[in-house]
């Protein structure tokens, strides 16, 4: 086609990318890769090829990661990181220089991103690549900033990074950015299909000036990952991939005190109302599903539409998916390039041949060779069906309707997802109302597919947990500087040779649902004074009770929506009447122990519920300085409801000192008391009831922390569990967690100073950041 019969047709000609620079980088490695440990290259070994999706043609070969290469990466990582701690002013330098770097060699590796992923040439150029250059630009500040801003904080250590194929040059910069501003080194693997721009990367950094040892890249299969997640040395694993092995990496990585998280799957819903501008949510939903051809893990995947609009939609909807143009990913004039790898491609095919629905594909001719699968939209499916369940990570869109925005927001959070949201409508005060109500990390509202550095990306549910980006991002790379005592196991009162029963018989019950209840399992355990005098007997709580006590947290959800300030009053409130009992909880207290610190407990405690009352409505959010015209508003939001193991040395003060912040927070909780003390919690129900704490709000539970760890663990309708038991139940609840992916905040094996607030690290745990995105203007 000439240039005047282009003009002729209106088509779009060709456009083609310049990939001469990328070959030539090929060429000088003679397109065969080792490891990259320690500032080195190593000598290649068996290898896979690393294949150019649309049209087959092998770019190089990449050495698969030994176990042995995996130990050698670790070691040299550990040996760097101290230094590489010591100067926050040092890495700023090094991460700016990595951020100019990337926009010096912009086009480089954009186009080798291209040539290795199959995304079209312009998503690499004009979206990946800056985000890049703009998350080191970022975090080279972050580290500038740490010594003043973080004082508290230190870096974790060595950090495994493991990362999928689909925005392999971004998701790099995302993990590794954060990790080495705060003072850590990384062990990264890049995704098998991709590896070629983390390798670019590598072999750049060390014009910036980056240490050797400080960051290494180990190519391979999952084998490689596995032996990165599972391996000793390494402090913390951050993995971003499919739920299914993101659930696995839960599993391994129990009881072995690794900070984790976890960016998974998504089904993300994009609801548009009947009043949106219909073009715009068009426009929005093309970025939203067939950006880098649906292989997106916020891919807007699901299409919720007003009913009365939806005939209308999919009528446009369709004449716009006819007019995208599929083929060579280096073309510049191109809208959808290739799929990744063949293997994805039979996964899509399989999966859309399998569907009930209506499926349209989008009447646009296909290239003749490569990876490639038309735009699709299915409809006429049930909420029920596979598809609008189980995500596809191709370029297919299933769509359904809904009346009113009850039914839209229903709609929307029925899914085990909960990674992203899009609103389409001109109401703001509409758009404001659904936000929240969403159970996703990310909303976007009339827009799609925002990004910045400064706004943390993350999911709720199967979507993972932890945040990547802004300040909450930084928290999943650093720890504070303490020197937590070695936890010790404190037994029960044994009974005595001759009891000493002086008081009419007090038999404490289990509180559920504002209401004292006897245990399903129908056993209680004597509890029994230092002196041998028998002081009641605690209910041992089962399965049956727990599943109680989440049904009265569930009842009890309209907690979430009170506002801070009422929260505030009941948790003064609380503190208000325990102190008109504190002279008979504090002699429980010695009672029990066998100490004299029962006075100082509750006045601890006392003020414990005061510091938290006074959090409960000052714990704001923040407007992130995002650069774009509009904001990204990071939410504080409670978690929802929470399982905890009180400590066993604190009796009251060990309770309250996990109660209050949940509660302050707008949780809902559920606490297993002190296992050889727990008199002082059965006789705190007193103190709920008289206090105004609505039922289901608080549930407290007696019995063996061992014989419900497993249970609280593994429990689907609970978002997450606490324990800082005196007996190490860390590795069997993060085990069982995996289920269904819960937070969890545990032990490993040491005490804890309650004399201490440690206020952050219990707001962090009592809260879920959603980021809620709002353009402005015409």
């Amino acid at each position: 086609m000439n240039v005047r019969e282009i003009f002729d047709t209106m088509d779009y000609g060709p456009a083609p990318e310049d990939a001469s620079e990328a070959i030539a980088w090929l060429d000088r490695h003679k397109r065969t890769f080792g490891q990259y440990i320690n500032g080195q290259w190593t000598k290649p070994a068996r290898s896979f090829a690393s294949k150019n999706p649309a049209n087959g043609e092998i770019l190089a070969k990449i050495s698969q990661a030994s176990a042995k290469d995996v130990d050698k990466a670790v070691d040299a990582a550990r040996k760097a990181q101290k230094a590489w701690a010591k100067d926050a002013k040092a890495r700023a330098r090094v991460l700016y220089a990595l951020a100019r770097l990337v926009q010096k060699q912009s086009r480089l590796f954009a186009t080798l991103e291209t040539l290795d992923n199959g995304k079209p040439i312009r998503e690499s150029r004009d979206i990946d690549i800056p985000l890049v250059a703009r998350h080191f630009y970022y975090h080279a500040g972050m580290a500038q900033l740490m010594d003043e801003e973080l004082p508290g904080c230190e870096a974790l250590g060595v950090c495994g990074q493991i990362i999928p194929w689909n925005f392999p040059l971004l998701m790099l910069a995302w993990k590794i950015a954060p990790a080495l501003a705060m003072g850590n080194t990384v062990v990264l693997k890049p995704a098998e299909y991709t590896s070629l721009t983390a390798l670019l990367f590598a072999d750049l950094a060390r014009e910036a000036g980056v240490p050797p040892g400080v960051l290494n890249i180990v190519t391979g299969d999952g084998r490689t990952g596995e032996a990165i997640v599972t391996h000793p040395d390494i402090d913390k694993i951050a993995f971003t991939g499919s739920t299914s092995v993101g659930r696995k990496i839960r599993a391994q990585t129990a009881g072995f005190a690794k900070k984790l998280t976890l960016e998974l799957g998504g089904k993300s819903p994009y609801i548009v109302f009947d009043d949106a501008d219909i073009d715009s949510a068009i426009e929005g939903l093309v970025d939203a599903i067939w950006f880098n051809q649906g292989q997106v893990c916020c891919a807007g995947s699901r299409l919720l539409v007003q009913e009365g609009i939806a005939d209308a939609f999919y009528t446009t909807l369709k004449a716009r998916m006819d007019k995208l143009r599929i083929g060579e990913p280096l073309d510049k004039c191109i809208d959808v390039g290739a799929i990744v790898d063949p293997v994805q491609l039979d996964a899509i095919t399989a999966l859309v041949a399998s569907s009930v629905g209506d499926i349209y594909h989008a009447a646009t001719p296909l290239p003749d060779t490569g990876c490639y699968y038309p735009p699709t939209l299915i409809t006429g499916m049930s909420t029920a069906d596979k598809l609008m369940q189980e995500e596809v990570f191709g370029p297919v869109l299933v769509a359904t309707t809904f009346r009113t925005p009850s039914e839209a927001i229903e709609l929307a959070n029925n899914t085990r997802y909960g990674l992203a949201a899009t609103v389409w409508t001109e109401n703001v005060n509409l758009a404001l109302d659904i936000a929240p109500k969403l159970a996703a990390g990310v909303v976007w509202i009339n827009a799609t597919n925002l990004f910045d550095a400064a706004a943390g990306f993350g999911g709720v549910r199967e979507s993972g947990f932890g945040r990547e980006g802004g300040w909450e991002g930084l928290q999943a790379y650093t720890k504070a500087k303490d020197n937590a005592p070695k936890l010790s196991k404190i037994a029960p009162m044994e009974a005595p040779a001759k009891a000493h029963v002086a008081d009419l018989d007090r038999t404490a019950k289990l509180y559920v649902g504002g209401k004292q209840s006897r245990p399903d399992g129908g056993y209680s355990r004597a509890v029994w004074s230092a002196k041998g005098k028998l002081l009641g007997h605690a209910g041992l709580a089962n399965r049956k009770d727990l599943r109680n006590a989440v049904e009265a947290m569930n009842a009890a959800k309209s907690w979430s929506n009170t506002t801070g300030h009422l929260r505030a009053q009941i948790l003064y409130y609380l503190g208000e009447n325990l102190s008109a009992r504190g002279n008979e909880f504090a002699s429980r207290i010695n009672e029990m122990t066998g100490k004299r610190g029962g006075r100082a407990e509750i006045d601890a405690s006392i003020d414990r519920l005061f510091t938290w009352a006074a959090w409960a409505d000052k714990y704001d959010g923040a407007a992130k300085g995002v650069p774009l015209r509009g904001i990204a508003l990071a939410m504080n939001e409670p978690v929802g409801k929470i399982a905890a193991f009180a400590s066993d040395d604190a009796p009251l003060l060990g309770l309250i000192s996990v109660m209050a912040p949940a509660m302050a927070m707008g949780n809902r909780i559920t606490v297993v008391a002190s296992e050889p003390f727990p008199l002082a919690a059965t006789d705190f129900y007193q103190v709920l009831d008289t206090s105004d704490v609505p039922g289901g709000v608080v549930n407290i539970l007696t019995g063996s922390h061992t014989e419900l760890a497993p249970q609280l663990g593994g429990h689907m309708d609970i978002n997450a569990v606490w324990s800082f038991s005196g007996s190490d139940l860390s590795a069997v609840i993060e085990r069982e967690a995996a289920g269904n992916l819960k937070r969890t905040w545990v032990n490993n094996g040491k005490g804890r100073d309650w004399s201490n607030v440690d206020a952050s690290a219990f707001l962090t745990a009592s809260t879920e950041v959603k980021t809620i995105w709002v353009p402005y203007g015409e």
